[in-house]
């Protein structure tokens, strides 16, 4: 695109990235070919593209293998106290151009490529993101994998190695559509299958007395879990760390009786039965459903983990010596294990079950080994995520673990009275297992209960599970309650998705801030500058041009690239308040229908996001926004003044295009549901302005930059709480505001649905009756802030300053920072930010 400077030659002059050594460029295009030959056993005649993209991923990964081997035997040389990190999802996205940034070699690569007559940019294109996740639990996770590496700690990620990912999305005629995510198809590149490592895990059975005066689980269907480990490269420090995820393979013996009865097929056939527990992502972001699959999955990865733990502490060398631990009592001094939110939570019962029968020791001794072990993070207080199991299905998959719930819950209770004799109602509201209805385990309250420390993911967020959620424990122990507000890492969501950007701070502040994102604070002397300005905001119109290109190519919209480019991309769900937006919308273009000579801002509103499948009314809002879009779009009255665009199948690649593209950030959830956020970490990082809440991490960020650099509107936590005690009546609203009115006259009267006038009665009647989000209390508000919003990006200078001083006030949002943390407030460990001896080089 003409004024817009080739990606090859901005790659190729970013110095973060690493210098283009004449000797390197010749060493990656011969083994780019010998890769091209020798692995995928094709010539430059009959290769294709995507064989060229494993080619390049295995030269890259050359680089990596020495590193990853040294990392692990330093590990065992020192051993250090370990992190494991055990999550049900890791939203890791793209790893290519991600490895090639840490290990300093993307510019090498380029200029190779280039002068063998590729295209870098196609190859990266060809990679499938690994999906394992839904939102920001599983890029949360991501994150802090990079950073863990960059830091040097002993850390390792655990997880499953779903085959099919998060779904596809596709947009038809309105209607979310969803494919299967078969990221595996072509196989993965970055992966090493570990089979001579494969664990059995047990399911069912039945629990008996040994003699010793022991419980064992007797009669159990096996599993075995196969690990495929990841590399997790840290930043130009030749640190490469672990993720391993397990694959559900079946037991590979018969029953011979099989031959005999002429059942063999069947018995073949059965065996994918067990290989479902990795088969699939389940889709649902904050919301719990009980599936009998899931608690399999949960469990499945748990077991598989902690045997691999305790494997490598006994195996551990120590002191001078190799040895095989033998005491439990140093267990916590060597282990740090870290619940991603309750999904993980069964590692409580099932460390209990392996010292209590496996390992013999007495229960206060495990007991106390577990809680100093483990650690639980909080994700959310919206009581339809939290996990709550019925009993009956744990007694009957897992019935030894349900044995030791009871007792924890027994011993827990027993403290509760000694505290608060006679407070029945306590009790119930502290109990690991709920009553009322069907007898179902709290796992939130279990995972409390088994661990040493519990944090919250966003100050705010951390006050609420204090004051609320958790709010009996935490009177009780308040000294495990902590805050850890969650942080992006600075090298795929500045570094490698905004080069320009990236390039123009380091001719600024110089290199650093790639590993200490605080010094981006230095930024702040030149916020006033007219000529800094305009070369953030050049760089800001080349990335929109770039976007604008995309939404024409694969959308058929043709926007304004001088229209402020508006977007609200995360999961669709009524209380990130995507309705709220659509009524913003729908105002604009009455606005202007009213008046189409009034003076207006121009606006590109693009919003996407995935629905849970089976959450009807998060897909009807994708439908009303797609149809308010459709009525708009082809309105000659509005023109290009307003724009509407549903980014479909929205996933970690698109939004390393979104992010440097982006004027304003749409973060406007109830205040008091979301409990951070990181997307609306990745727009300020990359210089959009928020128009927000003061919900989630936002309260934080408007600390750091200043309120008046930020959109703040609507009610606090406090005033959403006493609205709820007086009582909401959404009629108020739409009675008494003439623009409210409208827009849901229209919706409700099938203005946007001509062909099915009743399409979306449902969503008018729940703003209007049913609505748990206050959208129209914080509608008029909303509107004024809008407002001013569009005025001020009038003035280009006041706009540049505030992206500026986003960017600028950014640093406090690093997952390295957010690590540091939990280092040192819960796992008891020190980051090191010395680097490992290269490869090349001698070890001391």
């Amino acid at each position: 695109m003409a004024g817009v400077q080739s990606d090859h030659d901005k790659r190729k002059q970013i110095s973060v990235r690493g210098i283009v050594a004449v000797e390197s460029v010749v060493e990656v295009k011969k083994s780019f070919n010998r890769h091209v030959h020798y692995t995928l056993v094709k010539d430059r005649n009959v290769a294709t593209p995507r064989d060229y993209y494993f080619a390049l991923a295995h030269t890259v990964k050359d680089h990596l293998v020495s590193r990853w081997i040294r990392t692990q035997q330093y590990y065992y040389e020192k051993d250090p106290k370990r992190v494991y990190y055990l999550s049900l999802e890791y939203y890791m996205g793209r790893s290519l151009q991600n490895t090639m940034v840490n290990l300093g070699i993307q510019g090498s690569c380029d200029e190779a490529l280039y002068q063998l007559g590729l295209d870098i940019e196609e190859l990266e294109s060809l990679e499938e993101d690994a999906g394992l996740g839904n939102g920001g639990l599983g890029r949360l996770a991501a994150c802090f994998l990079d950073s863990m590496a960059t830091l040097g700690l002993a850390a390792y990620g655990y997880g499953i190695r779903y085959e099919y990912g998060i779904f596809a999305q596709k947009i038809k005629n309105g209607e979310q559509i969803e494919e299967p995510d078969d990221w595996l198809r072509y196989g993965n590149p970055w992966e090493k299958a570990r089979p001579e490592f494969m664990l059995p895990v047990n399911f069912y059975g039945r629990v008996e007395d040994t003699p010793e005066g022991r419980r064992k689980w007797v009669d159990t269907q096996v599993v075995f879990a196969m690990p495929y480990d990841n590399p997790i490269p840290g930043f130009r420090n030749n640190v490469v760390n672990t993720l391993r995820l397990w694959s559900a393979k079946s037991p590979v013996d018969f029953n011979l009786k099989f031959f005999n009865d002429g059942d063999y097929i069947q018995a073949v056939l059965d065996r994918n039965q067990a290989e479902n527990i990795s088969r699939v992502l389940y889709p649902n972001d904050n919301f719990f459903e009980g599936k009998e699959l899931r608690l399999k999955q949960e469990y499945f990865m748990v077991a598989a983990t902690l045997q691999d733990i305790i494997r490598r502490f006994k195996s551990a060398k120590f002191g001078s010596r190799e040895a095989v631990r033998t005491s439990f009592k140093s267990f916590p001094d060597k282990v740090a294990i870290q619940l991603n939110d309750t999904h993980p939570s069964l590692a409580v019962p099932e460390l209990m079950r392996v010292l209590l029968d496996v390992e013999g020791l007495p229960w206060d001794e495990a007991w106390d080994v577990t809680v100093r072990t483990c650690a639980y993070t909080n994700h959310t207080v919206l009581p339809e995520a939290l996990e709550r199991w019925p009993v009956s299905m744990l007694e009957s998959i897992l019935p030894r673990h349900m044995e030791i719930i009871y007792r924890i819950n027994h011993t827990h209770l027993e403290q509760v009275a000694k505290r608060w004799p006679d407070d029945m109602d306590r009790m119930r509201r502290m109990s690991l297992i709920e009553e009322d209805g069907e007898k179902r385990v709290n796992m939130a309250h279990l995972s409390v209960v088994g661990s040493h420390a519990v944090n919250g993911v966003a100050r705010i967020h951390s006050e609420i599970i204090k004051s609320d959620l958790f709010h009996d424990f935490y009177v009780m122990n308040p000294e495990k309650f902590q805050n850890k507000t969650n942080g992006i890492t600075p090298r795929r969501w500045l570094l490698l998705c905004n080069p320009g950007l990236s390039d123009l701070i380091c001719e600024k502040i110089g290199e650093e801030w790639a590993v200490h994102l605080d010094q981006l604070a230095k930024l702040k002397t030149w916020a006033k500058d007219p000529n800094f300005q305009r070369s953030v905001m050049k760089v800001k119109q080349e990335n929109k041009l770039r976007l604008a290109e995309m939404l024409e190519s694969e959308y058929g919209v043709r926007v304004n690239p001088a229209s402020m480019f508006d977007i609200q991309v995360k999961r669709i769900h009524e209380y990130k308040r995507q309705l709220l937006n659509c009524l913003h919308i729908i105002t604009l273009y009455n606005r202007i229908k009213k008046d189409p000579s009034a003076p207006f801002t121009p606006r590109t509103i693009m919003i996407g996001g995935k629905a849970a499948p089976g959450y009807h009314t998060a897909k009807q809002i994708i439908r009303l926004i797609c149809y308010v879009g459709r009525i708009i779009n082809s309105d000659p009255v509005v023109g290009d003044r307003l724009k509407v665009i549903y980014l479909e199948n929205y996933r970690v690649t698109l939004a390393e295009k979104i992010m440097p593209a982006a004027d304003l950030s749409e973060q406007i959830s109830t205040a008091g549901t979301e409990a951070s956020g990181t997307g609306n970490m990745k727009f300020m990082l990359n210089g959009a302005l928020t128009i927000g809440t003061l919900d989630g991490a936002n309260v934080e960020m408007a600390e750091e930059m200043g309120n008046e650099n930020m959109f703040i509107f609507g009610m606090t936590v406090e005033e959403v709480e006493a609205l709820k005690k007086k009582g909401y009546n959404a009629y108020d609203y739409y009675n008494n505001n003439a623009e409210i009115r409208q827009c849901l006259d229209q919706i409700s009267s099938g203005y946007f649905s001509p062909g099915n006038p009743d399409q979306f009665k449902d969503l008018t009647d729940i703003l209007l009756k049913y609505d748990r989000f206050f959208s129209l209390a914080d509608f008029d508000a909303y509107i004024k802030m809008q407002d001013h919003v569009s005025e001020i990006y009038q003035n280009s200078s006041k706009w540049a300053e505030m992206c500026i001083y986003n960017i600028a006030s950014s640093g406090k949002f690093s997952s390295d920072r957010t690590i540091c943390d939990y280092a040192h407030d819960i796992w008891d460990v020190k980051p090191s930010w010395e680097k490992l001896p290269a490869p090349h080089e001698t070890v001391s």
